[in-house]
């Protein structure tokens, strides 16, 4: 999009493991553009003036009728109300079911020797009490994967795929209400998610 009769809300770069925290208001763009590519981005939404009202895979999933995201999708809240809406999507297919991963599932998945290695949900922690404002680690439940390949299997389980993303592929969001945004960069190396090889990503934030 242009910055035509618009104000730049950010730009930054959010090292791998490391995490984001801020408000768009209703109308403005975030962009979540994968910089070297196969790089999971695991992202809560909030509505901004009541944190309760959250984002819900299962309400998302439900209304869209469908389980992958992308252009079109909207994120909807717990309370039924829409949180985002995907405008642009370079990559095409986003992961909501997956969850984020945290050293308690990585124990179970893959091993007793991964359980002091940083995960989206120490992240999620650092940064919800980094912001405060009401914002409390409860809080965190369901949350979006973007760039992340996590296909169903014919019987309802989950695997976890190399990434369908690549350097410079982004998606763009609409706030439909003032919204909260908490960036987990993915540090997990034990899954293709990331490639085994978590890196950057760019953020870029327009007002309406």
């Amino acid at each position: 999009m242009t910055t035509t009769d618009t104000a730049v809300l950010l730009d930054t770069t959010v090292a791998a493991g490391d995490g984001w925290t801020g408000e768009i208001p209703a109308g403005g763009r975030l962009r979540i553009v994968d910089l070297c590519g196969n790089q999971a981005v695991d992202t809560l939404f909030f509505d901004a003036h009541e944190y309760t009202n959250r984002y819900s895979a299962v309400d998302t999933v439900r209304e869209q009728g469908a389980v992958y995201l992308t252009t079109g999708s909207v994120l909807m809240s717990t309370g039924l109300d829409p949180l985002a809406t995907i405008v642009d999507d370079t990559c095409g297919r986003h992961d909501t079911l997956g969850g984020a991963c945290a050293q308690e599932s990585n124990v179970v998945r893959y091993g007793e020797h991964t359980r002091h290695q940083h995960a989206c949900r120490t992240t999620f922690v650092r940064q919800a009490m980094a912001w405060g404002r009401g914002l409390d680690k409860r809080d965190i439940t369901h949350n979006v994967n973007f760039f992340m390949n996590v296909p169903l299997t014919p019987d309802g389980g989950l695997t976890f795929e190399d990434g369908v993303s690549a350097p410079g592929k982004y998606v763009e969001l609409r706030a439909e209400r003032d919204i909260l945004v908490v960036v987990s960069n993915c540090p997990q190396l034990n899954n293709p998610c990331n490639g085994y090889d978590p890196t950057p990503v760019r953020l870029l934030g327009w007002s309406a």
